[in-house]
């Protein structure tokens, strides 16, 4: 058996090369065809959570603990979605791009610290919607600016450090083989299986740190509902039972949106090796931009204040 040596890990782990993106496997021949909603969608996505980031800046009476969160929401949604579609409709539209390593780390950076952030922001929000049913007396005291610029930073520091060891377990690999993924955009896992060298500990932290903060989250998530579940139920009249769980409404549809596909397409990814890799990338695809692009739309449906200010927004515009 040929050892292998130091000098021979740093002749083959050269990082200059580009890698090749080649798109969705088994269906290049239809990528102008997918790329026409996928357009679309993105640029749903783009307005509707540009409109939300500017009514909520804009408008006074939105200036409250929720709607800030909300506005973080957009933001990382926007992250989310513009750090991959662009390149995404490149390939579809001009066949196979290129991606430098570097152009490669950023990209996969921004892709999975923009879910684990999503995911603290939807724990934020859980929280938000527990004291303004639980404590409604003490929703000012208890969410003040510093309290919520605190919880800002933090999950926003929380998903940093989560995901930056990512991009050194990344560079550390050396890539003697093949630098073609099949995929539209790089993701830890994806790259990483292209090494030539034992990437056991890119596949434990890759799947077991980040799945564990988003499931921790899920389970808080989980308390704060069926605490707030318990409260709605103790008010003496269905009006108000109804009115505390219509404030939920839109952040309940927001978390299946969010949650479901993700751990959907987790396990298949994980365990689903009898799923086929197209349908993998296909579905990956979707995720980056169908989220991004109804959330806008399910906070304009089913929140009053933002509906509001929306439909008065482009009734001033049409009477301009």
């Amino acid at each position: 058996m040929v050892s292998t040596t130091p000098a021979m890990y740093n002749l083959s782990s050269d990082h200059t090369g580009d890698f090749t993106l080649l798109g969705i496997p088994g269906l290049g021949q239809y990528h102008v065809w997918i790329s026409i909603p996928f357009c679309f969608i993105y640029l749903a996505a783009i307005v509707g959570n540009s409109i939300l980031l500017y009514l909520i800046a804009v408008e006074h009476s939105l200036h409250a603990p929720m709607f800030f969160f909300l506005s973080m929401l957009a933001m990382t949604d926007l992250i989310l979605s513009t750090t991959c579609v662009p390149k995404t409709l490149t390939i579809f539209w001009f066949g196979p791009q290129k991606i430098s390593f570097p152009g490669c780390l950023t990209q996969l950076f921004f892709l999975h610290c923009s879910f684990v952030l999503d995911s603290a922001i939807l724990l934020a929000m859980a929280f938000d919607r527990y004291v303004a049913i639980c404590s409604p007396l003490r929703y000012t005291t208890i969410l003040t600016p510093r309290t919520i610029i605190k919880i800002a930073v933090g999950i926003s520091f929380r998903s940093f450090c989560i995901i930056l060891p990512v991009v050194f377990l990344l560079t550390r690999l050396p890539f003697c083989r093949t630098r073609i993924i099949p995929h539209t955009y790089c993701e830890h896992i994806g790259v990483a299986r292209l090494a030539c060298a034992d990437i056991s500990v890119n596949i434990w932290y890759g799947f077991g740190v980040p799945i564990m903060t988003v499931i921790s989250d899920v389970i808080l998530i989980a308390v704060s509902y069926s605490l707030i579940l318990r409260a709605v139920f103790r008010l003496p009249s269905r009006d108000a039972r109804h009115k505390a769980l219509g404030t939920c409404g839109s952040h309940v549809c927001v978390i299946l949106m969010f949650y479901t596909p993700a751990f959907f397409s987790i396990l298949a990814h994980r365990f689903g090796h009898n799923v086929s890799l197209t349908f993998h990338i296909l579905f990956a695809n979707l995720y980056i931009v169908i989220p991004p692009a109804l959330n806008p739309i399910v906070y304009g449906v089913k929140t009053k204040q933002i509906r509001d200010k929306v439909i008065l927004l482009f009734s001033t515009k049409a009477t301009e």
